[in-house]
């Protein structure tokens, strides 16, 4: 009965879903059993790996059960599990096992835990960016990842969203979508904490995966010795039978011929063969100047996604998570007015962060507000000063080549609206100014005025490419 269900449910869901997808994540699961319970069936259906469970379960496991269900004529529920590696399948002790739920089920889903074989991740403790005990230093000098930045302790949220599902999926299949990955936003984003996070996601299931993360600055020095030696041979046999290879601010490319011809040779020879590639950089591939052209363009072939600064939701969420990793309690109005007033980057949280730990443990108070004020009291001063509505208008309007004078006028054509909407919402995002404050500046507009047009250029950011390829080009003028 297992394997007749599961064989009409991939039909169903082969008809269903577009082939790419249905090859890449359905075809490979295992029906393991269907047994009966009080509510209906149970069917059990094994992953190879964790990364695969979440992304099935969040993107296809809704769907799977409504397709079994109805060809059962009764509910049934999905149960996914991690396929041991011997390839037997044990279900899971009650103890140890570990429950998801997604928004379509009707109960939890079991997971197997499965245990990290060559190291134990541990949460940061006193300001240390992570703690690990590691089997083997000599593998984590081998692959230079940063074993602690992984999925589990990244903060999810709409700024990172597009990057870390898309880094999921790499983590999950690497070599089949999404090649190359290229990733690009401010500094203290996120960027290299997501690339890490594939690293050690690959060798948790894979441990004797070639993988290799570097910032581009060590390929050119790599690039210049073997040039000096003339050991080219080397270079390729070190980049070019990698399974995985992440490689951190490629903009240090720039004007840089011979590390482009190499990289080129390298980039080229690792999708021959199917292995990955993850890039980072502060800018689009089309962005970047001095490299090479045909460079950029392979730069643009994958996916590009842009990491966003935190939204409000994200910061707070940020702050209290490290704040419990450093064995401390931040009151949750602290974190929203911390959040508030810190808008930038992770980077900067964590050292505002830092700065509210140590003020108060040297004076010996709780945490608070009014504690949190002292403590960032020239941060604030600084963040205050920095970016007005006033910069923001003529920004905005000379990079859409409008008149300054056109942010508070009544015209209404296209090509003064729409750049008018984007400086109100980039007002509203980087400013402390109210919705009424920011609809004042703009020519006494109705904060509903502004409510819209911050909501509207929000949601476009998120389909709109070119519209986020812009908006982050002026953040990032804007901030200097």
């Amino acid at each position: 009965m297992t394997e007749d269900l599961w064989q009409r449910g991939c039909e169903r869901l082969a008809a269903e879903l577009p082939e790419q997808q249905f090859n890449t994540w359905i075809r490979p699961l295992q029906a393991a059993a269907v047994s009966d319970s009080a509510s209906g069936a149970v069917a059990s259906l094994l992953v190879p790996n964790r990364f695969k469970l979440d992304w099935i379960r969040n993107q296809y496991g809704g769907r799977i059960e409504a397709v079994l269900s109805e060809i059962a004529g009764r509910p049934v529920r999905l149960e996914i599990n991690l396929a041991p590696r011997d390839g037997e399948f044990r279900p899971p002790a009650p103890a140890q096992a570990r429950s998801f739920s997604h928004k379509d089920s009707d109960g939890p889903v079991a997971v197997a835990p499965r245990v990290m074989p060559s190291l134990s991740i541990v949460p940061p403790v006193n300001g240390s960016t992570h703690g690990v005990q590691a089997a083997s230093a000599a593998t984590q000098s081998r692959h230079r990842l940063n074993v602690g930045l992984t999925f589990s302790n990244l903060v999810p949220g709409r700024a990172n969203q597009m990057a870390r599902t898309a880094a999921l999926h790499v983590a999950g299949a690497p070599g089949q979508m999404y090649n190359p990955l290229f990733i690009y936003g401010g500094v203290g984003l996120g960027k290299t904490h997501l690339m890490n996070a594939v690293g050690n996601a690959l060798l948790f299931d894979r441990p004797d995966a070639r993988v290799l993360y570097l910032h581009a600055e060590q390929f050119i020095t790599d690039v210049v010795k073997n040039y000096q030696r003339k050991t080219f041979d080397e270079l390729k046999a070190k980049y070019h039978s990698l399974d995985l290879l992440l490689i951190d601010d490629v903009q240090f490319f720039a004007g840089k011929e011979r590390t482009q011809e190499e990289f080129f040779n390298a980039f080229e020879a690792l999708l021959a063969k199917k292995a990955h590639i993850i890039m980072t950089s502060d800018t689009y591939p089309k962005g970047l100047v001095d490299i090479d052209e045909r460079l950029t363009s392979r730069f643009d072939a994958g996916l590009t996604v842009a990491i966003e600064a935190p939204e409000l939701e994200m910061r707070v969420a940020i702050l209290m998570k490290k704040a419990d990793a450093e064995g401390a309690t931040m009151p949750e109005d602290v974190a929203f007015f911390v959040a508030k007033n810190v808008r930038a980057n992770v980077r900067e949280l964590e050292g505002a962060l830092r700065k509210i730990l140590a003020y108060s443990r040297f004076s010996q108070k709780d945490i608070s507000i009014a504690l949190a004020r002292d403590a960032l009291k020239d941060l604030l001063s600084i963040q205050n000063r920095q970016i007005g509505v006033e910069n923001i208008q003529k920004t905005v309007a000379d990079f859409y080549k409008i008149k300054i004078a056109d942010m508070y006028s009544k015209k209404r054509p296209a090509s003064i609206a729409r750049p008018r909407q984007i400086a109100m919402y980039l007002a509203k995002e980087m400013t402390q100014k109210s919705l009424p404050e920011i609809g004042e500046l703009f020519g006494g507009r109705d904060h509903t005025t502004v409510l819209h047009a911050v909501r509207k250029i929000s949601a476009e950011r998120q389909k709109n490419t070119e519209l986020n390829q812009q908006l982050h080009v002026l953040e990032q003028t804007l901030k200097g």
